[in-house]
Protein backbone atom coordinates (compact mmCIF):
# COMPACT_ATOMS: atom_id res chain seq x y z
CA UNK A 1 0.00 0.00 0.00
CA UNK A 2 3.09 2.63 0.94
CA UNK A 3 4.40 1.66 -2.57
CA UNK A 4 1.69 2.52 -4.11
CA UNK A 5 0.81 5.72 -2.71
CA UNK A 6 4.24 6.71 -3.41
CA UNK A 7 4.24 5.95 -6.46
CA UNK A 8 0.83 7.82 -7.45
CA UNK A 9 2.51 10.98 -5.34
CA UNK A 10 5.70 10.68 -7.83
CA UNK A 11 3.09 10.60 -10.26
CA UNK A 12 1.03 13.97 -9.59
CA UNK A 13 4.46 15.52 -8.38
CA UNK A 14 5.83 15.13 -12.28
CA UNK A 15 2.98 15.98 -13.83
CA UNK A 16 3.63 19.11 -11.73
CA UNK A 17 6.73 19.81 -13.02
CA UNK A 18 5.94 19.35 -16.55
CA UNK A 19 3.16 21.93 -15.84
CA UNK A 20 4.68 24.45 -14.75
CA UNK A 21 6.69 26.79 -16.37
CA UNK A 22 5.30 25.50 -19.74
CA UNK A 23 5.13 28.26 -22.38
CA UNK A 24 1.16 28.01 -23.81
CA UNK A 25 1.07 26.29 -27.06
CA UNK A 26 -0.43 27.63 -30.28
CA UNK A 27 -3.84 26.47 -31.44
CA UNK A 28 -4.50 26.36 -34.82
CA UNK A 29 -6.11 29.61 -35.07
CA UNK A 30 -5.26 32.88 -33.85
CA UNK A 31 -7.86 35.12 -32.79
CA UNK A 32 -7.00 38.80 -33.23
CA UNK A 33 -10.48 40.78 -34.60
CA UNK A 34 -13.91 39.97 -33.63
CA UNK A 35 -13.99 38.35 -37.44
CA UNK A 36 -11.41 35.47 -36.27
CA UNK A 37 -14.40 34.33 -33.86
CA UNK A 38 -15.88 32.75 -36.60
CA UNK A 39 -14.95 29.01 -37.03
CA UNK A 40 -12.91 29.23 -33.58
CA UNK A 41 -13.25 28.00 -30.39
CA UNK A 42 -14.59 30.02 -28.25
CA UNK A 43 -14.22 29.60 -23.78
CA UNK A 44 -16.86 31.19 -21.65
CA UNK A 45 -18.02 31.07 -18.18
CA UNK A 46 -20.95 29.39 -17.99
CA UNK A 47 -24.32 31.59 -17.71
CA UNK A 48 -22.40 34.86 -18.25
CA UNK A 49 -23.89 37.46 -20.79
CA UNK A 50 -20.40 36.27 -22.48
CA UNK A 51 -21.67 32.61 -22.74
CA UNK A 52 -25.47 34.35 -24.18
CA UNK A 53 -23.78 36.76 -26.59
CA UNK A 54 -21.00 33.77 -28.16
CA UNK A 55 -24.28 31.70 -28.26
CA UNK A 56 -24.85 33.42 -31.12
CA UNK A 57 -22.00 32.14 -33.12
CA UNK A 58 -22.50 28.50 -32.33
CA UNK A 59 -23.46 25.77 -34.82
CA UNK A 60 -22.55 28.61 -37.75
CA UNK A 61 -21.45 27.28 -41.03
CA UNK A 62 -17.78 28.14 -39.92
CA UNK A 63 -18.41 25.12 -36.92
CA UNK A 64 -18.13 27.50 -34.17
CA UNK A 65 -17.69 25.55 -30.96
CA UNK A 66 -18.54 27.26 -28.00
CA UNK A 67 -16.81 25.49 -24.73
CA UNK A 68 -18.44 26.29 -21.12
CA UNK A 69 -16.94 26.49 -18.07
CA UNK A 70 -17.97 26.77 -14.21
CA UNK A 71 -14.83 28.71 -13.70
CA UNK A 72 -13.22 31.58 -15.66
CA UNK A 73 -9.97 30.74 -14.07
CA UNK A 74 -10.76 27.04 -16.20
CA UNK A 75 -11.44 28.72 -19.29
CA UNK A 76 -7.97 30.48 -18.65
CA UNK A 77 -6.01 27.24 -18.19
CA UNK A 78 -7.63 25.86 -20.89
CA UNK A 79 -6.55 28.84 -23.08
CA UNK A 80 -3.24 28.68 -21.73
CA UNK A 81 -3.04 25.36 -22.99
CA UNK A 82 -4.27 25.60 -26.53
CA UNK A 83 -7.44 23.55 -25.97
CA UNK A 84 -9.43 26.70 -27.30
CA UNK A 85 -9.13 29.82 -29.11
CA UNK A 86 -10.14 33.02 -27.18
CA UNK A 87 -12.26 33.67 -23.97
CA UNK A 88 -15.21 36.23 -23.90
CA UNK A 89 -15.49 37.45 -20.15
CA UNK A 90 -15.61 41.15 -18.69
CA UNK A 91 -12.88 43.76 -18.99
CA UNK A 92 -12.02 43.64 -15.59
CA UNK A 93 -11.49 40.46 -14.80
CA UNK A 94 -9.92 39.85 -17.96
CA UNK A 95 -7.59 42.60 -16.76
CA UNK A 96 -6.76 40.95 -13.59
CA UNK A 97 -6.06 37.14 -15.15
CA UNK A 98 -3.91 38.25 -17.53
CA UNK A 99 -2.16 40.86 -15.06
CA UNK A 100 1.46 39.57 -15.73
CA UNK A 101 0.41 36.73 -17.81
CA UNK A 102 2.47 37.15 -21.55
CA UNK A 103 1.23 34.03 -23.18
CA UNK A 104 -2.15 35.85 -23.19
CA UNK A 105 -3.13 39.41 -24.91
CA UNK A 106 -6.74 40.97 -24.30
CA UNK A 107 -8.19 42.45 -28.02
CA UNK A 108 -8.53 46.14 -28.20
CA UNK A 109 -11.57 45.97 -29.87
CA UNK A 110 -14.63 45.26 -27.44
CA UNK A 111 -17.02 42.61 -28.00
CA UNK A 112 -20.25 44.21 -26.66
CA UNK A 113 -21.27 46.74 -24.12
CA UNK A 114 -23.18 45.66 -21.18
CA UNK A 115 -24.70 47.41 -17.70
CA UNK A 116 -24.60 45.81 -14.33
CA UNK A 117 -27.42 45.50 -12.36
CA UNK A 118 -28.87 43.81 -8.81
CA UNK A 119 -31.04 40.75 -9.46
CA UNK A 120 -34.09 40.30 -6.83
CA UNK A 121 -37.18 38.26 -6.95
CA UNK A 122 -39.70 39.10 -8.35
CA UNK A 123 -42.42 38.95 -5.39
CA UNK A 124 -40.37 41.29 -3.80
CA UNK A 125 -41.02 44.67 -5.34
CA UNK A 126 -40.41 45.90 -1.47
CA UNK A 127 -36.89 45.33 -1.40
CA UNK A 128 -35.99 46.29 -5.57
CA UNK A 129 -37.72 49.83 -4.47
CA UNK A 130 -35.31 50.25 -1.61
CA UNK A 131 -32.31 49.16 -3.40
CA UNK A 132 -33.18 51.57 -6.57
CA UNK A 133 -33.69 54.21 -4.13
CA UNK A 134 -30.30 53.49 -2.63
CA UNK A 135 -28.69 52.79 -5.78
CA UNK A 136 -29.51 56.78 -6.86
CA UNK A 137 -28.32 58.35 -3.86
CA UNK A 138 -24.80 56.30 -4.07
CA UNK A 139 -24.98 57.86 -7.84
CA UNK A 140 -26.25 61.26 -6.66
CA UNK A 141 -23.76 61.79 -3.25
CA UNK A 142 -20.37 59.67 -5.63
CA UNK A 143 -20.28 57.16 -3.26
CA UNK A 144 -19.92 54.27 -6.52
CA UNK A 145 -17.56 56.61 -7.98
CA UNK A 146 -15.65 56.37 -5.39
CA UNK A 147 -16.09 52.55 -4.57
CA UNK A 148 -15.11 51.63 -8.31
CA UNK A 149 -11.90 53.79 -8.74
CA UNK A 150 -10.88 52.01 -4.71
CA UNK A 151 -10.44 49.25 -7.14
CA UNK A 152 -10.11 50.53 -10.54
CA UNK A 153 -7.27 52.98 -12.03
CA UNK A 154 -3.33 53.24 -10.93
CA UNK A 155 -3.85 56.25 -8.99
CA UNK A 156 -6.63 55.74 -6.74
CA UNK A 157 -6.31 52.08 -6.23
CA UNK A 158 -6.30 51.30 -2.53
CA UNK A 159 -6.83 54.83 -1.36
CA UNK A 160 -10.63 55.08 -1.24
CA UNK A 161 -12.49 52.43 0.79
CA UNK A 162 -16.09 52.45 1.89
CA UNK A 163 -16.55 53.13 5.26
CA UNK A 164 -19.98 52.96 6.64
CA UNK A 165 -21.15 56.18 8.22
CA UNK A 166 -20.73 57.05 12.30
CA UNK A 167 -24.48 55.91 13.79
CA UNK A 168 -25.67 53.44 11.12
CA UNK A 169 -28.13 51.15 12.59
CA UNK A 170 -29.72 47.86 10.96
CA UNK A 171 -33.11 47.65 12.38
CA UNK A 172 -34.72 46.27 9.17
CA UNK A 173 -32.73 42.94 9.58
CA UNK A 174 -30.42 41.18 7.26
CA UNK A 175 -29.83 41.41 3.61
CA UNK A 176 -28.69 38.01 2.90
CA UNK A 177 -26.65 38.38 -0.62
CA UNK A 178 -25.40 35.24 -3.25
CA UNK A 179 -22.55 36.42 -5.48
CA UNK A 180 -19.63 34.42 -7.02
CA UNK A 181 -16.53 35.55 -5.05
CA UNK A 182 -14.37 34.90 -8.22
CA UNK A 183 -14.57 37.73 -10.14
CA UNK A 184 -11.79 40.73 -9.09
CA UNK A 185 -11.93 43.45 -9.08
CA UNK A 186 -16.21 43.06 -8.53
CA UNK A 187 -15.77 39.89 -6.27
CA UNK A 188 -12.71 38.30 -5.01
CA UNK A 189 -11.20 37.33 -1.74
CA UNK A 190 -8.41 39.22 0.32
CA UNK A 191 -7.28 37.32 3.49
CA UNK A 192 -10.25 34.94 3.97
CA UNK A 193 -13.14 37.88 3.05
CA UNK A 194 -15.05 38.30 0.05
CA UNK A 195 -14.27 42.27 -0.84
CA UNK A 196 -14.10 44.17 -4.24
CA UNK A 197 -16.70 47.02 -6.09
CA UNK A 198 -19.69 44.93 -5.78
CA UNK A 199 -18.78 43.94 -2.09
CA UNK A 200 -18.49 47.55 -1.01
CA UNK A 201 -21.60 48.47 -3.08
CA UNK A 202 -23.80 45.96 -1.51
CA UNK A 203 -22.26 46.99 2.18
CA UNK A 204 -23.30 50.53 0.98
CA UNK A 205 -26.37 49.78 0.22
CA UNK A 206 -27.25 47.96 3.43
CA UNK A 207 -25.82 50.71 5.26
CA UNK A 208 -28.69 53.20 3.60
CA UNK A 209 -31.96 50.89 3.81
CA UNK A 210 -30.86 49.41 7.64
CA UNK A 211 -29.87 46.31 6.89
CA UNK A 212 -26.58 43.59 8.06
CA UNK A 213 -25.29 42.28 5.04
CA UNK A 214 -24.33 38.71 4.78
CA UNK A 215 -22.56 37.19 1.66
CA UNK A 216 -23.34 33.62 0.42
CA UNK A 217 -21.00 32.80 -2.23
CA UNK A 218 -21.91 30.09 -4.36
CA UNK A 219 -21.51 29.00 -8.74
CA UNK A 220 -22.18 32.06 -11.11
CA UNK A 221 -25.93 29.80 -12.43
CA UNK A 222 -27.05 29.13 -9.14
CA UNK A 223 -27.54 32.57 -8.41
CA UNK A 224 -30.69 33.46 -9.70
CA UNK A 225 -31.94 29.95 -8.19
CA UNK A 226 -30.87 30.81 -5.04
CA UNK A 227 -32.38 34.94 -5.07
CA UNK A 228 -36.23 32.96 -6.82
CA UNK A 229 -36.29 30.60 -4.39
CA UNK A 230 -35.31 33.27 -1.60
CA UNK A 231 -32.37 31.62 -0.26
CA UNK A 232 -30.61 34.53 -0.65
CA UNK A 233 -32.49 38.30 -0.91
CA UNK A 234 -30.40 39.50 -3.67
CA UNK A 235 -27.94 38.44 -6.29
CA UNK A 236 -25.11 40.72 -7.40
CA UNK A 237 -22.10 39.14 -9.38
CA UNK A 238 -21.61 41.22 -12.20
CA UNK A 239 -24.76 40.80 -13.69
CA UNK A 240 -26.23 41.82 -16.96
CA UNK A 241 -30.60 42.15 -17.35
CA UNK A 242 -31.17 40.37 -20.42
CA UNK A 243 -35.03 39.63 -21.60
CA UNK A 244 -34.10 35.62 -20.73
CA UNK A 245 -33.61 36.76 -17.09
CA UNK A 246 -36.05 38.73 -16.46
CA UNK A 247 -38.42 35.95 -17.17
CA UNK A 248 -37.47 34.61 -13.68
CA UNK A 249 -36.12 37.81 -12.08
CA UNK A 250 -36.86 41.17 -11.61
CA UNK A 251 -33.36 43.96 -11.78
CA UNK A 252 -32.35 46.86 -10.44
CA UNK A 253 -31.23 49.72 -12.01
CA UNK A 254 -28.18 49.76 -13.79
CA UNK A 255 -24.88 51.20 -11.41
CA UNK A 256 -21.98 50.64 -13.90
CA UNK A 257 -21.31 50.26 -17.79
CA UNK A 258 -18.70 48.19 -19.15
CA UNK A 259 -17.80 46.24 -21.89
CA UNK A 260 -17.02 42.23 -22.88
CA UNK A 261 -13.63 41.76 -24.19
CA UNK A 262 -11.79 38.99 -26.21
CA UNK A 263 -8.55 37.40 -24.61
CA UNK A 264 -6.51 35.48 -27.34
CA UNK A 265 -3.01 33.85 -27.33
CA UNK A 266 -0.64 36.32 -27.74
CA UNK A 267 1.85 35.21 -30.74
CA UNK A 268 4.42 37.35 -29.91
CA UNK A 269 4.98 35.90 -26.38
CA UNK A 270 8.38 34.41 -25.19
CA UNK A 271 9.86 33.40 -22.56
CA UNK A 272 8.58 30.83 -19.41
CA UNK A 273 5.95 31.21 -16.63
CA UNK A 274 6.30 31.15 -12.96
CA UNK A 275 8.82 27.86 -11.58
CA UNK A 276 7.09 25.86 -9.33
CA UNK A 277 8.39 26.79 -6.32
CA UNK A 278 7.31 30.07 -7.30
CA UNK A 279 4.12 29.04 -8.19
CA UNK A 280 3.65 26.99 -5.18
CA UNK A 281 4.51 30.01 -2.74
CA UNK A 282 1.60 32.08 -5.00
CA UNK A 283 -0.94 29.31 -4.88
CA UNK A 284 -0.87 28.33 -1.53
CA UNK A 285 1.95 30.61 1.02
CA UNK A 286 0.92 34.14 0.06
CA UNK A 287 -1.93 35.62 1.87
CA UNK A 288 -1.93 32.21 3.55
CA UNK A 289 -4.23 30.99 0.82
CA UNK A 290 -3.38 27.48 2.37
CA UNK A 291 -6.61 28.32 5.14
CA UNK A 292 -8.95 27.84 2.33
CA UNK A 293 -7.80 24.23 1.94
CA UNK A 294 -7.76 23.46 5.93
CA UNK A 295 -11.28 24.93 6.59
CA UNK A 296 -12.70 23.40 3.38
CA UNK A 297 -11.25 19.94 4.88
CA UNK A 298 -12.84 20.13 8.06
CA UNK A 299 -16.30 20.62 6.96
CA UNK A 300 -15.53 17.58 4.23
CA UNK A 301 -14.98 15.62 7.34
CA UNK A 302 -17.43 16.90 9.11
CA UNK A 303 -20.09 16.20 6.11
CA UNK A 304 -18.94 12.73 5.41
CA UNK A 305 -18.79 11.50 9.11
CA UNK A 306 -22.25 12.76 10.53
CA UNK A 307 -23.39 11.70 7.07
CA UNK A 308 -21.84 7.92 7.39
CA UNK A 309 -23.45 7.64 10.51
CA UNK A 310 -26.76 8.66 9.77
CA UNK A 311 -26.81 7.15 6.57
CA UNK A 312 -26.05 3.96 8.61
CA UNK A 313 -29.11 4.00 10.98
CA UNK A 314 -31.98 4.77 7.56
CA UNK A 315 -30.06 1.94 5.82
CA UNK A 316 -30.18 -0.43 8.57
CA UNK A 317 -33.76 0.36 8.71
CA UNK A 318 -34.47 -0.03 5.14
CA UNK A 319 -32.52 -3.26 5.93
CA UNK A 320 -34.64 -4.20 8.74
CA UNK A 321 -37.99 -3.69 6.66
CA UNK A 322 -36.96 -5.09 3.22
CA UNK A 323 -35.60 -8.59 4.97
CA UNK A 324 -38.61 -9.15 7.42
CA UNK A 325 -40.46 -8.96 4.11
CA UNK A 326 -38.55 -11.59 2.16
CA UNK A 327 -38.92 -13.76 4.74
CA UNK A 328 -42.35 -13.34 6.65
CA UNK A 329 -43.96 -11.64 4.22
CA UNK A 330 -45.00 -8.56 6.40
CA UNK A 331 -44.48 -4.94 6.14
CA UNK A 332 -45.82 -5.06 2.64
CA UNK A 333 -46.55 -1.24 2.64
CA UNK A 334 -43.41 -0.04 4.25
CA UNK A 335 -41.23 -2.29 1.83
CA UNK A 336 -43.38 -0.77 -1.10
CA UNK A 337 -41.76 2.55 0.30
CA UNK A 338 -38.60 1.69 1.11
CA UNK A 339 -38.02 0.09 -2.63
CA UNK A 340 -39.40 3.37 -4.00
CA UNK A 341 -36.64 5.17 -1.63
CA UNK A 342 -33.98 3.02 -2.99
CA UNK A 343 -34.94 2.91 -7.01
CA UNK A 344 -35.11 7.12 -6.60
CA UNK A 345 -31.82 7.43 -4.72
CA UNK A 346 -29.85 5.11 -6.75
CA UNK A 347 -31.44 6.10 -9.76
CA UNK A 348 -29.99 9.99 -9.70
CA UNK A 349 -27.09 11.52 -9.29
CA UNK A 350 -26.04 12.91 -5.70
CA UNK A 351 -25.95 16.35 -7.04
CA UNK A 352 -29.37 16.79 -8.50
CA UNK A 353 -30.60 15.07 -4.93
CA UNK A 354 -28.21 17.98 -3.09
CA UNK A 355 -29.85 20.94 -5.12
CA UNK A 356 -33.25 19.52 -4.92
CA UNK A 357 -33.30 19.49 -1.07
CA UNK A 358 -31.46 22.69 -0.71
CA UNK A 359 -33.64 25.04 -3.46
CA UNK A 360 -36.95 23.08 -3.30
CA UNK A 361 -37.22 20.75 -0.19
CA UNK A 362 -35.96 23.57 1.75
CA UNK A 363 -37.31 26.15 -0.48
CA UNK A 364 -38.83 28.39 2.43
CA UNK A 365 -36.33 27.00 5.47
CA UNK A 366 -33.73 28.82 6.53
CA UNK A 367 -31.60 25.28 6.98
CA UNK A 368 -27.47 26.14 7.75
CA UNK A 369 -26.46 24.91 4.31
CA UNK A 370 -23.57 22.28 6.52
CA UNK A 371 -26.66 20.41 7.76
CA UNK A 372 -28.29 20.34 4.42
CA UNK A 373 -25.65 18.60 2.91
CA UNK A 374 -25.72 16.01 6.16
CA UNK A 375 -29.33 15.04 5.15
CA UNK A 376 -28.27 15.24 1.43
CA UNK A 377 -25.76 12.69 1.84
CA UNK A 378 -26.92 10.81 4.96
CA UNK A 379 -30.44 10.00 2.76
CA UNK A 380 -27.94 8.92 -0.40
CA UNK A 381 -25.89 7.06 1.59
CA UNK A 382 -28.62 5.02 3.38
CA UNK A 383 -29.49 3.84 0.14
CA UNK A 384 -26.41 2.21 -0.67
CA UNK A 385 -26.02 0.80 3.17
CA UNK A 386 -29.52 -0.89 3.07
CA UNK A 387 -28.29 -2.83 -0.01
CA UNK A 388 -24.98 -3.32 1.86
CA UNK A 389 -26.72 -4.85 4.80
CA UNK A 390 -29.89 -6.30 3.32
CA UNK A 391 -26.98 -8.41 1.30
CA UNK A 392 -25.18 -9.57 4.89
CA UNK A 393 -28.31 -10.01 6.32
CA UNK A 394 -29.32 -12.57 3.45
CA UNK A 395 -25.82 -14.01 3.22
CA UNK A 396 -26.35 -15.71 6.71
CA UNK A 397 -27.81 -19.20 6.54
CA UNK A 398 -31.38 -19.68 6.89
CA UNK A 399 -30.31 -22.71 9.66
CA UNK A 400 -29.15 -20.02 11.96
CA UNK A 401 -32.68 -18.52 12.07
CA UNK A 402 -34.26 -22.07 12.12
CA UNK A 403 -32.11 -22.72 15.30
CA UNK A 404 -33.44 -19.47 16.99
CA UNK A 405 -36.52 -20.19 16.69
CA UNK A 406 -36.74 -23.83 17.50
CA UNK A 407 -34.99 -22.15 21.18
CA UNK A 408 -38.14 -20.46 21.84
CA UNK A 409 -36.52 -16.92 20.69
CA UNK A 410 -38.89 -14.61 18.46
CA UNK A 411 -38.24 -13.60 15.12
CA UNK A 412 -37.22 -10.09 16.81
CA UNK A 413 -35.00 -12.08 19.33
CA UNK A 414 -33.72 -13.85 16.36
CA UNK A 415 -32.60 -11.27 14.84
CA UNK A 416 -30.99 -8.90 17.09
CA UNK A 417 -28.75 -11.48 18.93
CA UNK A 418 -28.09 -14.14 16.38
CA UNK A 419 -28.47 -12.52 12.78
CA UNK A 420 -28.13 -9.67 12.70
CA UNK A 421 -24.03 -9.82 14.74
CA UNK A 422 -23.09 -12.12 12.15
CA UNK A 423 -24.21 -9.78 9.43
CA UNK A 424 -22.50 -6.60 10.32
CA UNK A 425 -19.55 -8.20 10.72
CA UNK A 426 -19.69 -9.77 7.16
CA UNK A 427 -20.44 -5.83 6.35
CA UNK A 428 -18.05 -4.05 8.25
CA UNK A 429 -14.97 -3.76 5.08
CA UNK A 430 -18.00 -2.98 2.80
CA UNK A 431 -19.00 0.02 4.66
CA UNK A 432 -16.02 1.17 5.46
CA UNK A 433 -15.69 1.38 1.68
CA UNK A 434 -19.12 3.34 2.07
CA UNK A 435 -17.60 6.04 3.83
CA UNK A 436 -14.44 6.33 1.79
CA UNK A 437 -16.80 6.75 -1.46
CA UNK A 438 -18.71 9.67 0.55
CA UNK A 439 -15.12 11.71 1.44
CA UNK A 440 -15.40 11.71 -2.58
CA UNK A 441 -19.01 13.12 -3.20
CA UNK A 442 -18.67 16.10 -0.89
CA UNK A 443 -16.86 17.53 -3.72
CA UNK A 444 -20.09 18.70 -5.27
CA UNK A 445 -21.11 20.75 -2.00
CA UNK A 446 -20.29 24.00 -3.39
CA UNK A 447 -23.07 24.00 -5.85
CA UNK A 448 -24.99 25.13 -3.37
CA UNK A 449 -21.91 27.76 -1.85
CA UNK A 450 -20.77 25.42 0.58
CA UNK A 451 -16.79 25.30 1.58
CA UNK A 452 -16.02 22.04 1.50
CA UNK A 453 -12.42 20.90 0.15
CA UNK A 454 -13.03 21.07 -3.68
CA UNK A 455 -14.21 24.28 -2.96
CA UNK A 456 -11.36 25.48 -0.97
CA UNK A 457 -9.53 24.64 -4.00
CA UNK A 458 -11.55 26.42 -6.56
CA UNK A 459 -11.31 29.66 -4.48
CA UNK A 460 -7.77 29.52 -4.57
CA UNK A 461 -7.71 29.21 -8.76
CA UNK A 462 -10.40 32.29 -9.00
CA UNK A 463 -7.62 34.24 -7.35
CA UNK A 464 -4.16 33.07 -8.80
CA UNK A 465 -5.82 31.55 -12.10
CA UNK A 466 -3.65 29.12 -11.97
CA UNK A 467 -5.28 25.01 -12.63
CA UNK A 468 -2.67 23.10 -12.45
CA UNK A 469 -1.62 23.76 -8.26
CA UNK A 470 -4.60 24.09 -6.26
CA UNK A 471 -6.11 20.96 -8.33
CA UNK A 472 -3.08 19.21 -7.57
CA UNK A 473 -2.91 19.81 -4.04
CA UNK A 474 -6.45 18.83 -3.51
CA UNK A 475 -6.29 15.99 -4.82
CA UNK A 476 -2.97 14.74 -2.90
CA UNK A 477 -4.62 15.66 0.21
CA UNK A 478 -8.09 13.58 -1.24
CA UNK A 479 -5.64 10.78 -1.91
CA UNK A 480 -3.90 10.92 1.24
CA UNK A 481 -7.11 10.77 3.25
CA UNK A 482 -8.23 7.39 1.07
CA UNK A 483 -5.47 5.63 1.58
CA UNK A 484 -5.21 6.14 5.23
CA UNK A 485 -8.81 4.87 5.31
CA UNK A 486 -8.10 1.59 3.08
CA UNK A 487 -5.26 0.77 5.55
CA UNK A 488 -8.14 1.06 8.26
CA UNK A 489 -9.96 -1.24 5.71
CA UNK A 490 -7.45 -3.61 5.33
CA UNK A 491 -6.42 -3.69 9.02
CA UNK A 492 -10.28 -4.68 9.97
CA UNK A 493 -10.42 -6.90 7.59
CA UNK A 494 -7.12 -9.28 8.78
CA UNK A 495 -8.72 -8.53 12.41
CA UNK A 496 -12.41 -10.33 11.40
CA UNK A 497 -10.36 -13.05 9.46
CA UNK A 498 -8.21 -13.77 12.73
CA UNK A 499 -11.62 -13.68 14.50
CA UNK A 500 -13.03 -16.48 12.26
CA UNK A 501 -10.16 -19.03 12.62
Amino acid sequence: MKKKLSLLLLAIVSAMLLGCGQKAEETGKIVKTIDDLEGSKIGVQLGTIGDIYASDYEGDEAGTTIERYNKLADAMQALRQGKIDCVIVDEQPAIACTKGEKSLVILDEPFTLEDYAICIAKDNEELLNKVNGALEELKEDGTIEQITANYIGDDTKGTCPYVTPEGTTYDSGKLVVATNVAFPPYEFYDKGEPVGIDMELIKAIGDKIGMDVEIEDMEFDSIINAVDSHKADLGIAGMTMTEERLKSINFSVPYVTTKQVIVSINPDAEGRGLGLVENFKRNFIDDDRWQYLVKGLENTIIIAVCAVFAGMFIGFLVAIVRVTFDKTGKLSLLNKICKLYLAIIRGTPIMIQLLIIFYVVFKSVNVPKLLVAIIAFAINSGAYVAEIMRGGIMSIDDGQMEAGRSLGLSYRQTMVSIILPQAIKNVLPALANEFISLIKETSICGYIGLMDLTRGGDIIRSITYEALLPLVGVAIIYLIIVQLLNLGVGKLEKNLRKSEQ
